[in-house]
């Protein structure tokens, strides 16, 4: 036992090696955790840590050939993976910032530092997108609505039609009504302002969606994935209302529900 001990390095274990171990079992559990759900990742993530782990053994174990060819593989492997899986990267790595909160905190240290202030969606223009939204889902109007908080949504802004409008619940339901050229895509509103309209929205790689959740929901959940938006569907087979946050969907179940949601939101906003 002291032998294999001896070989792996851990005849002079410390406090130093037990931080060690901790840190790295952290790093890997929130990674994990991050990217639960994305298969793809997920899959790439283990085999990185498996040959992480064969490298350790046949080092510890000076086989110099094995040593040398895990070696070349990891570094020509993880170039290699880079290029093939370029954007579910940038996806895992959107993720992980903005489920940590690095996301929100170095945009208001930004904001400070360069003296930019926030738009916040008022009372009034709650009410609006409420009251249209209650008429949206009586009429089974479907819809796809972006609430942005501290991501920027200008990538997305870019892929549809820019414009700069109150929020109005007469507009929202125009913007949205079948016939309208805008109708087909996200609309996207910043503070009071609706911002742009038949934007596109990154799909989720999930696959735990229920089957009764269409392209709509699967929009919402992989724009919430990658930022800290919140968004509104409306289900133009059902009706019903959805508030996804996190890449969760809550049933909204009335107007009141709905309002508690957008107050609760605008709180939240006002103690950042």
């Amino acid at each position: 036992m002291m032998r294999v001990l001896t070989i792996f390095g851990f005849l002079s274990f410390g406090w130093a090696d037990v931080l060690d171990i901790l840190m790295v079992a952290t790093l890997i559990f929130f990674l994990i955790r991050s990217i639960r759900g994305d298969s793809t990742v997920l899959n790439i993530v283990l085999v990185l840590v498996f040959l992480l782990i064969i490298q350790a053994v046949v080092t510890a174990l000076n086989m110099r050939m094995m040593t040398v060819l895990l070696n070349t593989l990891l570094d020509v492997g993880v170039l290699a993976l880079i290029i093939l899986f370029q954007p579910e990267i940038r996806h895992m790595l959107n993720r992980v910032a903005v489920r940590s909160g690095l996301t929100r905190r170095t945009g208001q240290l930004f904001n400070r530092l360069l003296g930019i202030k926030e738009e916040k969606m008022g009372s009034k223009s709650a009410e609006e997108l409420v009251e249209a939204v209650r008429t949206m889902s009586a009429e089974k109007t479907g819809a796809l609505i972006v609430l942005q908080h501290k991501s920027s949504m200008e990538d997305y802004m870019s892929t549809g039609d820019r414009f700069e409008a109150d929020i109005n619940r007469r507009l929202i339901m125009n913007i949205f009504f079948k016939n309208s050229p805008l109708h087909d895509g996200a609309m996207i509103i910043v503070g009071d302002h609706i911002a742009a309209a038949r934007c596109q929205l990154p799909m989720t790689n999930r696959t735990d969606i229920p089957a009764h959740y269409g392209m709509r929901h699967r929009a919402a959940i992989g724009l919430t994935e990658d930022t800290d938006a919140d968004v509104l569907v409306v289900s133009e087979q059902t009706g019903n209302v959805s508030f996804v946050r996190g890449g969760e969907i809550q049933t909204v179940n009335d107007v009141k529900e709905l309002r508690q949601l957008l107050g609760s939101m605008m709180t939240q906003e006002g103690e950042k």
